[in-house]
């Protein structure tokens, strides 16, 4: 899903890394698919390699009333654009912990 900034509703990822923990929380994202994300860059003073997302994060976000997790298989940055595939990607149990970040 990509949205216009016109009508742009707030998309977030949550990703946490084994060793070290939540890595970021509310990660605003431009594409938000159930197998990966997007974050475009044109305008914008961070550039794809100032983000820090790996091969093996856990990534987790909100689908309406559903929440999701799923497994960083590919990360490809562009010059202006950042690609992350997940793979594994299943709905977490309602009674899952779920800090207030990852709404999309």
């Amino acid at each position: 899903m990509r949205v216009s900034q016109t009508e742009r509703r707030l998309l977030t990822v949550d990703v946490d890394r084994r060793g070290y923990g939540r890595r970021y929380t509310s990660l605003p994202v431009d594409e938000l698919r159930d197998d990966g994300f997007s974050i475009y860059f044109e305008g914008a003073y961070i550039r794809p390699e100032h983000i820090d997302v790996r091969v093996g994060d856990m990534v987790r976000w909100r689908k309406g009333d559903r929440r999701l997790q799923g497994r960083v298989i590919e990360v490809r940055r562009e010059e202006l654009a950042l690609h992350v595939r997940l793979a594994d990607v299943a709905p977490l149990p309602p009674d899952a912990f779920f800090p207030s970040g990852g709404r999309g």
